[in-house]
């Protein structure tokens, strides 16, 4: 009874570091980047990786230390900011998007499984959901149209959004065999 007591602890304690090993993944990731509009990073990369390898919950936990990180001054944002300004300016939506794509591949995930090919399409429509949000926000900040907004914040990034989709899914694949939770 009590062995079955500390594997559960250590179960919790596994979570919890990989939680915030991904939360550092999404960091690195979001610091390189291209200065555009929206800035070319690879942060949704490790959004991406975080969701496939530790699953629906605690991919939403690992972006939401990630997103509280930032909102308390710590810079794990593009470009190195941080702050409530980052998450209120013109790109904010869309880090308040990762959020919201984490809970759609929550669900998705809790009702058809976590095979590949439910995982892919539960990224992808989880990254449509992000968009909108994140254009969304921009039209509010930039005042702004919906299709300048989408022709600005989302068309030039969709087809490098796939190539960071279907990487982080390859890699989480070979990766998932090293990693219990």
């Amino acid at each position: 009874m009590s062995e079955n007591v500390i594997s559960q602890k250590s179960f919790k304690t596994r979570e919890i570091v990989l939680i915030a090993m991904f939360s550092a993944v999404m960091t690195v990731c979001s610091w390189i980047s291209v200065p555009t509009t929206i800035p070319f990073t690879l942060q949704t990369f490790g959004v991406f990786c975080a969701m496939s390898i530790l699953g629906g919950k605690n991919g939403f936990f690992a972006i939401l230390v990630y997103i509280l990180l930032g909102t308390v001054g710590i810079p794990v944002f593009s470009g190195f900011s941080a702050g409530i300004s980052a998450l209120t300016s013109y790109s904010g939506g869309y880090i308040w998007g990762f959020l919201f794509l984490a809970l759609v591949f929550w669900g998705i995930e809790k009702f058809f499984g976590s095979k590949l090919y439910v995982q892919i399409i539960s990224l992808a429509a989880g990254m449509a959901v992000c968009y909108i949000c994140g254009t969304l926000w921009f039209m509010y900040v930039m005042k702004t149209s919906f299709l300048y907004g989408l022709s600005a914040c989302v068309v030039p990034y969709l087809l490098f959004d796939l190539i960071k989709l279907v990487s982080a899914v390859l890699i989480s694949v070979r990766v998932k065999k090293y990693v219990r939770i």
